[in-house]
């Protein structure tokens, strides 16, 4: 190359650089463009280029110019943090991780590799890793905003909210105009039902990023959760101007507008939810619940098992403070009067945060519990009283197992199961000769079961009688109940313990 080419070609990158620099990417675009005209292996130009393809949303691109300089001048730890970047965005975590540590090997000090490791690291599901990822980011570097950041999202994940908004705030103390922090932070105060100051954490991020429709729906979850629908349906309907295929807000859409009693338009949005790829079975049972379709047999394992790890911090104070729920101490007294014993093996059916514990723990030797939210049984696990706690669903749990316990107790379980005869059949065979069954349901008023626009389950006294029968139980009791409070209102319900009769 001659002397003329070689400082035209200098000049032509510090131009684009200072460009790329104020944010100007299509002139840098075309200077770096200009220098590869000149000199098609010149190593900065690739790389750069590359990077500018990621912050357009191009990832192959910017895998492929990336991976060029790369083939140049394998010694750079920053292009191996920025391939790092754009493989992630192409979903391929595992080889993210490959070039981030890549470029630790080359310079160990570089906090921003540390940082984005974290970020593969949470891909893969390995979060407790990520989270190392980051302290070691932040021993290098403890003003490093986006690290303190990334480590409030991978918080929230382990549904530590209180850290996570401690996280949060880290990077905000740091970086004030940080949309990603303030919508961090939102979610933390969401989890934690701090829901006023979610919404105005959500509007400084929508403020910094106006285009960003998952702000905007998730401060609709916030101020639907305040029973404010008109606002979280405005909310709503700005993340689908944004984003019209974004199926979460259409789903959430449909909630508000059937909380509104505008249930043609809820079917509408749930209708639309599904054709931009929601869960079907979720759909499925948000139209059921509006008498559209078959009634599904039981809702869907994921939506419970999300419902319940979002209610978990919070789940004894709003049944007991705000729903008036006593099914845990009718049930004691239930089972003391009419099938008095003790030193039994027994077993705490869907059983949450563990409200059951105090009770059944007093006349049983051994006490197991199921539950199909982790994050509920990490708090059953706090108040104490099991011998055993699993992860599971129940019918899944119950396979197999028999002549296991002398109890099972099933306390608010059913309303989110419809068809009861599995659960049934399988508690009848995990029972002992002779074992008691005792739980409670809200009380149906047709056929078997209905689901409500609660989008909980309601079964007959009929159906369940019959059911006993059919499954080799004999009814020994059956009460009504007053299950909890719905806006100021007694939901009638059953409590009923049965016998196994094999």
């Amino acid at each position: 190359m001659t002397e003329s080419h070689s400082a035209l070609e200098a000049s032509f990158l510090q131009q684009a650089v200072e460009l790329h620099q104020q944010g100007r990417l299509e002139p840098a675009q075309a200077l770096y463009r200009q220098v590869l005209d000149l000199n098609p292996r010149q190593f900065d130009a690739l790389h750069l280029l590359g990077v500018i393809a990621r912050q357009q949303g191009d990832a192959p691109t910017a895998i492929a110019l990336i991976s060029q300089a790369i083939d140049i001048d394998g010694q750079q730890a920053k292009a191996h943090t920025n391939l790092g970047a754009a493989l992630l965005d192409a979903g391929r975590a595992d080889e993210a991780l490959a070039s981030h540590e890549r470029a630790i090997a080359l310079l160990p000090g570089y906090a921003m590799a540390w940082s984005n490791r974290g970020n593969a690291l949470r891909q893969l599901g390995r979060l407790d890793d990520a989270l190392l990822s980051y302290a070691r980011a932040l021993e290098i570097q403890p003003t490093y905003a986006e690290a303190h950041c990334n480590r409030a999202i991978v918080l929230q994940d382990q549904a530590r909210y209180l850290e996570a908004l401690g996280a949060a705030e880290d990077a905000l103390h740091i970086k004030d105009r940080y949309a990603d922090a303030w919508f961090a932070r939102g979610n933390a105060l969401h989890c934690l039902r701090l829901l006023p100051d979610a919404v105005e954490s959500y509007d400084r991020a929508i403020h910094l990023r106006p285009q960003w429709a998952e702000a905007y729906s998730a401060q609709g979850s916030s101020l639907f959760k305040l029973g404010e629908f008109e606002a979280a349906l405005d909310s709503y309907d700005q993340a689908l101007k944004l984003k019209p295929d974004h199926a979460l807000a259409h789903y959430h859409r449909g909630n508000a507008l059937r909380s509104l009693g505008r249930t043609d338009e809820a079917i509408a949005a749930y209708r639309a939810a599904l054709a931009h790829g929601d869960n079907p079975e979720t759909i499925a049972f948000a139209l059921a619940s509006l008498g559209v379709g078959e009634t599904p047999a039981v809702l869907p394992a994921e939506y419970v098992r999300s419902l319940f790890d979002q209610y978990a911090n919070h789940f004894d104070e709003h049944l007991v403070q705000v729903l008036d729920y006593r099914t845990p101490a009718y049930l004691d007294a239930m089972i003391r009067r009419v099938a008095p014993a003790t030193d039994l093996d027994t077993v705490d059916l869907g059983c949450g945060t563990g409200l059951c514990a105090p009770y059944l723990k007093a006349y049983s030797r051994r006490l197991d519990g199921v539950d199909l939210s982790q994050q509920m049984l990490d708090k059953a696990a706090l108040r104490g009283g099991y011998d055993e706690l699993a992860c599971a669903d129940l019918v899944g749990y119950l396979e197999g197992r028999a002549n296991q316990w002398d109890l099972a107790v099933a306390a608010d379980v059913f309303v989110y199961m419809g068809d009861l005869a599995p659960v049934f059949e399988r508690v009848h065979r995990a029972l002992k000769p002779g074992g008691r069954f005792c739980f409670s349901v809200e009380a149906g008023e047709d056929g078997d079961f209905t689901l409500r626009p609660s989008n909980r389950y309601a079964h007959t006294l009929a159906y369940l009688q019959r059911l006993a029968k059919e499954t080799g139980f004999e009814v020994l009791a059956a009460d009504p109940l007053a299950a909890r409070q719905e806006n100021g209102a007694a939901i009638a319900g059953h409590a009923v313990i049965l016998r196994c009769s094999k």
